[in-house]
């Protein structure tokens, strides 16, 4: 399936019905897919590093976002993220890394956010990257996920 702007001009008929129905009103707000922050695990960017990796390892997580003091999104780390850090520093002990922040490891740029306002088209493109999208406001403060799961989910029961 290729995604299409409504200003194309030519298009097949058949394709073109398919892909408006699969992707509903493209204008349609993304909140109705969203996980909200009351519901989601966090890290805050000033939490220590043996923090992340319990709370990693408790939930099962592959990645988990971050956030600021004041609510603002920083970004997200992965378990690929601590490993690094761990083998960078040569130092595999969990006590250990009490004395790194979750700040230390973050990777500008990976995993950006989408704001509420965007559509459901670029929330595709967006989700075929990543397992989840964070979502943030206008002030870029965190007000959730979307998870790659969900969107499925809305797309099969849009097909039944």
């Amino acid at each position: 399936m290729q995604l299409y702007s409504k200003d194309t001009k030519k298009q097949d008929t058949h394709s073109s019905n398919h892909e408006n129905s699969f992707l509903g009103n493209d204008r349609k707000n993304i909140l109705f897919l969203l996980t909200p922050k009351a519901s989601v695990e966090f890290l805050l960017d000033s939490s220590p590093l043996r923090q992340g990796l319990e709370k990693i390892k408790y939930h099962r997580y592959a990645a988990i976002p971050v956030i600021s003091e004041d609510g603002a999104y920083i970004g997200t780390v992965s378990e690929g993220d601590f490993l690094w850090h761990m083998m960078d520093s040569n130092n595999y002990l969990i006590k250990s890394q009490e004395n790194s922040l979750i700040s230390d490891i973050i990777r500008k740029g990976w995993n950006p956010a989408v704001k509420i306002d965007t559509t459901m088209e670029e929330l595709l493109l967006r989700i075929m990257e990543q397992n989840f999208v964070p979502v943030i406001d206008d002030r870029n403060k965190f007000v959730g996920i979307i998870t790659r799961k969900d969107i499925i989910k809305y797309y099969c029961n849009l097909s039944i």
